[in-house]
Order: C-alpha cells, then structure tokens, then sequence
C-alpha cells in the first residue's frame, strides 16, 4: 500500500491548503439508509487495530483475525474475481455501489496526469464508487481501471501518476451513494498493474472506527477487484 496523496497541495483529492482540513474530511452526515445499515459506531471497538486482530465486525469467516490475515484472504478472493467474498473475508459488506463507464480520460483527469493522456489517449476508463461496512463502521471506496494500447503506456502512465502532485484521474462523488462530500486523501492508496489495464483504488472512513492499517488493507484488496 503506497502512502500517497494523488493530488498533491492544492490539486486531486488533496484540496491543498484553505480546501479543506488536513486528513480525513467527511463534510457532511450519510443519507439515512446508509446510517440505517452500517449502525452509529461512533464509540465502538477500533477495526483493525495494528499488530492484533482486526475486531468490531459482526462475525462471519474473519471474525477474530489479525489485518494481515483478513487482507491474504480477501486479496485471494479479490483475485478468483468474487467482490462479495473479498469484503466479507475483510469483515465488510457491501452497501452501495455506483458504476460509470468511459472513453474520454482527458476529461474526466487533470494535472500532469492529464498531460499525459494527451500525448497517449487511454483506451478504457471504468471507475466504481461503494460504500462497504460492518454494522458499526462504514468506509466509502474508489476504484478506477484505465487501460492503454499497450504494456509501455502502462509503465509510462505509472511514472507519472505514482508521483506526489502530479494530478489524478477524478474518482466518481460520493453523492452517487446519497453521501455529501467526501474528499479521497490518497493516505490509503493502491495501484495494481495488470497487461494493459491499471487499477487505482482508495479509502475513506465515513463512519465508526476504522485503523488506517486496515484503510490501507482494503484499499489493497480493492485494487484486484473484477472490474465492472
């Protein structure tokens, strides 16, 4: 899991300094329905407390693992292409989930990152934007797949984006899941590499307590999600 913030100061999901306030900003309260299914949680157990097991989900096949374990399995799952499977091995189930699917990464990119999609044009863009949680915690996830003509686009696109403040390719708003403003820090980050196509996937808690390790683990997980 690579630590780092895709827009940089001032840019992507990073608002930079007079945007926002450092870190996590949720800006305002879920819609009822997802309050209704992931519970309060606002004073319950840390999920995914560093070095122990990864407690306050409702049960289930990862009731009472350690983060590491509940990541191994979730990725296996992740990577036969079952999503349910990958959350629930996370302790997590899904809650909503938008889809928008795209040629245009131009458009819908900025920065030096955008640049770059002018000298070489992605083929594909799907980005995903879910709301998974446990009952008392509630974690909102942004996974993008962008391909390319070929393997060097790939490599090329990698340089660049990989690099702090180079720009971003926009994840979808939160509003598509009846959420106000969530703003992705890239804090929890992970890019997977597969042939042509690469995948960008962050994390955000939205509600209860959730460790950043296990913010970091799910993002990890949900960057060899099927994509839709």
């Amino acid at each position: 899991m690579a630590n780092r913030r895709i827009g940089g100061a001032g840019g992507g999901s990073d608002p930079g300094p007079g945007k926002g306030k450092a870190g996590v900003f949720v800006a305002a309260a879920v819609s009822a329905g997802l309050v209704a299914a992931a519970g309060s949680g606002a004073g319950g157990t840390l999920l995914g407390s560093s070095g122990g097991t990864a407690s306050g989900s409702s049960g289930g096949a990862s009731a009472g693992k350690s983060v590491s374990a509940r990541k191994a399995e979730g990725k296996k799952a992740a990577r036969r292409g079952n999503a349910d499977e990958a959350w629930d091995r996370m302790g997590m189930r899904r809650i909503k989930q938008a889809v928008r699917q795209d040629l245009d990464c131009l458009r819908h990119s900025f920065g030096q990152v955008q640049q770059f999609f002018v000298r070489t044009p992605c083929t594909s863009l799907d980005r995903v934007v879910l709301a998974v949680g446990d009952g008392g915690n509630t974690v909102v996830v942004s996974v993008v797949w962008v391909s390319f003509r070929d393997r060097g686009d790939v490599r090329r696109f990698r340089d660049v984006m990989d690099v702090h403040g180079s720009g971003d390719i926009k994840p979808l708003g939160s509003a598509l899941l009846g959420m106000a403003d969530i703003r992705f820090t890239g804090h929890h980050y992970h890019a997977h590499s597969n042939g042509r196509t690469v995948a960008i996937a962050e994390t955000e808690r939205v509600s209860g307590r959730v460790s950043d390790e296990m913010l970091g683990a799910m993002a990890e997980v949900a960057a060899l999600l099927p994509r839709p």
